[in-house]
């Protein structure tokens, strides 16, 4: 919680305090951008997920964004434990993955421009669109070494789980869910060259869904999910 706030301060002290644009006789004036990267967020795992965006020049300064985000949303009840027997791991209790597919239209703000060359330049984002969540039921390999949905009902018992199903398996089972989305975030990019662009970007995600998304039946679940990330991306510009 901690850490959450003092990201917001910052993000709003260095909306109000960047002002000034820095000034350059070598500045690189580009049209457009792609950039895809790896994201990293308090509701994923070790990689929470991928992204894409495409952005368009409207000013000087604004651009307009089209994103897409494909990201594992966890339960923070999620706990890893071990079998006794063979040492494999699985996820107790947990019933069901979400995958979210967010599709999104944004603003980005330059509040912060570096030369061609050199510097540092700073984005303020704010973008949002509809989610596609699917969600997937989470494998396990029962007793008899068979592959099967975890049930809470018939599993019981951790020891009788020797580990988890095959990656991905399931998802032709998915059930769609639908929601929306809104990110508010910064952007730093260190990029050295004029045509290439690197960075990352911070922010928070806002995300909620028409219904109560089922991930872990015995803990309590969510329709609203909120999550603090951290994105590294690379991409072109011309």
């Amino acid at each position: 919680m901690r850490f959450h706030r003092a990201f917001l301060l910052i993000f709003l002290f260095t909306l109000s305090g960047y002002t000034v644009q820095a000034q350059d006789s070598e500045d690189y004036e580009y049209t457009d951008e792609f950039v895809w990267g790896v994201n990293k967020n308090t509701r994923g795992g070790l990689i929470g997920g991928f992204i894409l965006k495409k952005s368009i020049r409207i000013n000087e300064h604004q651009f307009q964004t089209y994103g897409l985000e494909l990201m594992n949303v966890k339960h923070p009840k999620e706990a890893r434990i071990s079998n006794p027997l063979n040492g494999n791991s699985f996820i107790w209790g947990k019933q069901n993955y979400l995958y979210s597919i967010r599709l999104q239209y944004g603003r980005e703000q330059i509040i912060f421009k570096k030369a061609s060359f050199q510097g540092l330049q700073i984005h303020a984002i704010l973008a949002g669109g509809p989610t596609i969540g699917l969600l997937a039921p989470y494998y396990i390999q029962n007793s008899q070494g068979v592959n099967e949905p975890f049930d809470p009902e018939k599993h019981v018992d951790f020891n009788s789980i020797l580990g988890t199903g095959n990656i991905l398996q399931g998802i032709g089972e998915s059930e769609v869910k639908f929601g929306l989305n809104l990110k508010p975030a910064l952007s730093f990019e260190f990029g050295a060259f004029k045509s290439n662009v690197s960075g990352i970007e911070l922010g928070f995600m806002f995300e909620g869904f028409t219904e109560e998304i089922n991930l872990v039946p015995n803990a309590s679940n969510d329709q609203f999910f909120t999550s603090f990330f951290v994105t590294l991306f690379y991409g072109r510009r011309r």
